[in-house]
């Protein structure tokens, strides 16, 4: 008896969690993803560079950034009007996504964390150089 619930619990969070990263696919695909922010993780200690890098991010490189995800686990990042492809998995029930080349190799793979999601807003959290910064995009059409 003891064993049949044992069995029933892991297979109910193997299917919850399943179904997390289903919920966190459906809300990425199909979207452009444009960055409207960068900031310094909540948290974070105070740090000058940190801060003042956050805010050069936001008025260059990222300036004209946007991300989809599409079908077949295709991921394109537009920056500055230059697509470029990859291939991306969720992993850890959907709270990190696994973004690499084109050929789906993890020998250049960037890790991004999920801190929030929803139908029209996507905060990820990535690293740049020595630090963590956290992407705010919204969903456009």
């Amino acid at each position: 008896m003891i064993k049949n619930s044992l069995y029933l619990l892991v297979f109910l969070c193997i299917t919850l969690l399943a179904c997390n990263s289903n919920k966190v696919n459906r809300l990425l695909l199909h979207k452009k993803w444009r960055v409207y922010d960068v900031q310094v993780p909540a948290g974070d200690p105070y740090d000058n560079t940190q801060i003042t890098q956050a805010k050069d991010l936001k008025n260059g490189y990222y300036s004209n950034v946007y991300y989809q995800f599409l079908d077949n686990n295709v991921f394109i990042a537009t920056i500055d009007n230059k697509p470029d492809s990859g291939k991306y998995q969720l992993l850890s029930n959907g709270s990190i996504i696994s973004v690499t080349a084109s050929n789906g190799l993890r020998n250049a793979e960037n890790l991004v964390t999920v801190v929030h999601l929803d139908d029209k807003l996507f905060d990820m959290k990535v690293k740049s150089g020595d630090y963590y910064f956290v992407l705010r995009t919204k969903a456009e059409k």
